[in-house]
């Protein structure tokens, strides 16, 4: 199987260290990264992967352009969800009907991007894996969770085969996954968790467990995830017990930096308009009332603009 990872990130940098684990000899491996300094870094030193305090340094093939990559049977795509359509075109030639395009973005705002991958099939993935980003090239495994991934529509066998066979090296590469005919609960499930994880932790400048520590932040936690239930309803989703699910998560990843914080410490653009942007969006669709979000994307665009001062 020949698969590529665009965007060495936190999570492209942890599907890069789990799938190098897990493939067999025939297998390849290819990282696309648009950033040519960084890409030319982790070429030259490596690829660090830092899980329980031990650090394993892996060799990965990256490039910087995706027109001198072999062709490849699985694509993940691991930008930030403002970016999808733009890195779906920077690697088009990469795309094709054989191919499997497999979004890893947070929020639900990818998901009108499907139209974008040309005749390639498209997969649905979410995971609750913590994983911060320490460096260029150097990845902490920060909490273990579950990744689910599924097709948008029935597939071909052709593709079914690729998906089984990904599961299959995610999960000798030591992540737990599965496939799901229910990948659209599961994008709601985890954009419950996003709503009331990500911002609040921008806001309080905190790892995922502290929010739990953080009266306030408790009660926004739950505001806001009941308001993105109320939403859900309207869209004819059951998610069963997404705060509980939520709290669970905070404690699972406790030491964790989410990455919207990680983007917020690093002065970048946030996913707040794919999360909880998109409830708040939604909610004003359905004519339900969303205070907690619409003030959570207000402090945490409050903070963006401080950038630049």
């Amino acid at each position: 199987m020949r698969i590529a990872i665009v965007g060495p990130g936190a999570l492209g940098g942890l599907l890069t260290a789990i799938l190098h684990k897990g493939m067999e000899k025939s297998d390849t491996l290819q990282l696309l990264d648009h950033n040519r300094s960084r890409a030319q870094h982790i070429q030259n030193e490596g690829l660090s992967y830092e899980k329980e305090g031990e650090l394993t340094r892996l060799s990965i093939d990256i490039f910087f352009e995706p027109e001198a990559m072999d062709e490849v049977d699985v694509l993940f795509l691991c930008v930030k969800s403002y970016d999808v359509q733009k890195s779906l075109a920077y690697c088009a030639s990469l795309l094709h009907p054989g191919c499997l395009v497999i979004f890893m973005q947070n929020g639900i705002a990818h998901l009108r991007q499907k139209k974008h991958c040309n005749t390639a099939a498209v997969v649905f993935a979410t995971t609750t894996e913590g994983a911060t980003c320490i460096g260029p090239g150097h990845i902490r495994h920060a909490g273990i969770g579950q990744t689910f991934l599924g097709f948008d529509r029935p597939p071909g066998q052709h593709h079914a085969n690729l998906l089984d066979g990904v599961v299959n090296r995610l999960g000798r590469g030591g992540m737990e996954s599965a496939t799901t005919v229910s990948i659209n609960t599961r994008i709601w499930s985890k954009l419950f968790i996003n709503v009331g994880i990500n911002a609040l932790t921008a806001i309080h400048d905190c790892c995922n467990g502290e929010l739990l520590n953080i009266a306030q932040a408790r009660e926004h936690m739950e505001k806001a995830i009941a308001e993105a239930r109320a939403v859900a309803e309207y869209e004819g989703i059951d998610v069963h017990s997404p705060f509980e699910s939520t709290l669970h998560v905070c404690e699972a990843t406790a030491h964790n930096i989410s990455s919207m914080l990680q983007d917020v410490r690093k002065k970048r653009k946030t996913e707040i308009d794919a999360i909880n942007g998109a409830i708040v969006t939604m909610a004003h669709k359905h004519n339900i009332a969303a205070p907690v979000n619409s003030h959570l994307v207000q402090q945490v665009k409050a903070i963006e603009r401080t950038y630049g001062v």
